[in-house]
């Protein structure tokens, strides 16, 4: 049997918590022994949706990224003994195998130590579920929208190729994780209105071997380079009739960076 392997795609997740409200349904105030214990109300998320805001006003969106505790082989790797044993490679910590174990809760994100009941506890990937004949976990069942998805390590395949993971050793793939972003709006200031169709280039700065980005303002002056890495940056800016600008060391190495109004002149006659 293929490993069972969680896939989330960042781009289609609108932020609607329905997986993390799912997973507090499934386990709280319900025990699932021997596949898991009650959860308590609150100070647990086994799934939860982290939400970050990038930028600033007025350049500013927000990224929306479900986070799925204890689904690593980095756990099976410190402590196989608290491990139930399954076919289909879902990390399942036996709560009565690990009673005492509050070393696992503070070695690894997203495993949580329940100091009532003296256990760690975790994301089980639904199993008890998955054993009563259910395709997908009660997160993945509830997602609308295809950002959460779970299945067969093979038939992601093709897809996995493209992932990646917040944890070297996860169970739990990523696909289109955010970078970084550079935006800001093209202005005249002589005439106080924004420039449509100027042409903005971009490239790593210092240097040339570097790939040359290019973008045109939209109908507010506005531009936005997105998906970039996280460097500095130097900027080309070249409008009919106007005056060819440049702005060096845009830094995007530690967040996104909005720069603001970008005022350019118009050219002035000679004679």
């Amino acid at each position: 049997m293929s490993k069972k392997i969680f896939l989330v795609d960042v781009n289609r997740c609108n932020g609607c918590h329905n997986c993390q409200i799912a997973c507090k349904d499934e386990h709280c105030g319900t025990s699932w022994l021997p596949y898991a214990a009650e959860q308590p109300d609150t100070g647990q998320f086994w799934c939860k949706v982290e939400q970050t805001v990038h930028g600033s006003v007025p350049k500013v969106n927000m990224t929306y990224m479900p986070l799925i505790g204890a689904q690593t082989e980095g756990l099976r790797e410190y402590a196989p003994e608290v491990l139930m044993e399954r076919e289909d490679g879902l990390v399942v910590i036996d709560p009565e195998k690990a009673k005492g174990r509050e070393d696992i809760a503070e070695k690894f994100e997203g495993v949580y130590w329940n100091a009532e009941l003296n256990i760690p506890q975790g994301c089980t990937g639904c199993a008890h579920l998955l054993d009563d004949g259910w395709t997908v976990p009660r997160c993945v069942d509830a997602c609308a929208v295809g950002g959460l998805r779970f299945g067969d390590e093979a038939d992601f395949a093709d897809e996995l190729a493209k992932a990646e993971k917040l944890d070297p050793k996860s169970n739990v793939y990523y696909l289109n994780l955010p970078k970084r972003w550079v935006a800001g709006q093209a202005i005249d200031p002589m005439a106080d209105e924004v420039i449509i169709g100027a042409k903005v280039t971009m490239q790593e700065e210092g240097n040339e071997a570097a790939e040359v980005l290019t973008t045109t303002t939209d109908e507010f002056g506005d531009f936005w380079f997105r998906q970039v890495e996280g460097k500095k940056y130097h900027l080309w800016f070249d409008a009919e009739g106007y005056v060819e600008r440049e702005i060096a060391d845009v830094d995007a190495t530690e967040a996104d960076a909005n720069i603001g109004r970008v005022g350019l002149y118009k050219m002035v006659p000679l004679g």
